[in-house]
């Protein structure tokens, strides 16, 4: 068939498969620029993947102190291209669930120049990311730090009593909470 025996009704028909095709392809190119901010958005907001929630200090002042203990051991590691010590104060803490706490680190700049890094987190086991609150943390901003200098960097969180209902949580006793440090410039193109 030539365009000149192809019936109106078949152009018409045509032009609107084209068209939808055309629809399609647009639609796939936006879910392929919007995958990586939905995703982040879906872990913070369940918790995947070891992913801790973000609260504010109104949302903290509600939580309910429990009379449970948990096990919170803090893990620290930093990239090869980063040249920084950065370490726990102290490795393990015994909170109550529900409480408020705060946990230190301290991070050093051991080259001439300045360096900013940026923070990368997880908890394990990742189930129990979803009641894992952050309210203050130095992982929230970027951090510089000028030649020889050491920076304390404290993390206000705590445990949401809902681990304790979750049949997948509920007998947890230790959370892990990892931080890992990545140059500034090294971060932005792992994103």
């Amino acid at each position: 068939m030539n365009a000149a025996t192809i019936s109106p009704e078949m152009a018409r028909r045509n032009r609107r498969a084209g068209i939808i095709a055309l629809c399609l392809a647009i639609g796939m190119l936006g879910l392929g620029y919007a995958a990586v901010p939905l995703y982040r958005i879906f872990c913070e907001a369940t918790g995947f993947g070891g992913t801790t929630m973000k609260v504010s200090e109104a949302a903290a002042a509600n939580v309910a102190v429990t009379n449970k203990p948990i096990t919170i051991r803090f893990d620290s590691n930093v990239s090869s291209a980063l040249p920084w010590r950065f370490k726990p104060e102290n490795p393990t803490e015994k909170i109550t669930i529900g409480a408020r706490d705060m946990a230190a680190f301290t991070a050093t700049n051991l080259s001439s120049k300045p360096v900013t890094g940026t923070a990368t987190f997880n908890v394990t086991p990742t189930q129990a990311g979803r009641y894992f609150a952050k309210v203050q943390c130095f992982c929230f901003t970027e951090q510089t730090l000028a030649p020889g200098e050491t920076v304390r960097m404290p993390v206000i969180y705590y445990v949401d009593p809902g681990i304790l209902t979750d049949p997948d949580t509920k007998d947890i006793e230790e959370i892990t909470l990892s931080y890992t440090f990545y140059p500034l410039d090294q971060a932005k193109k792992g994103s």
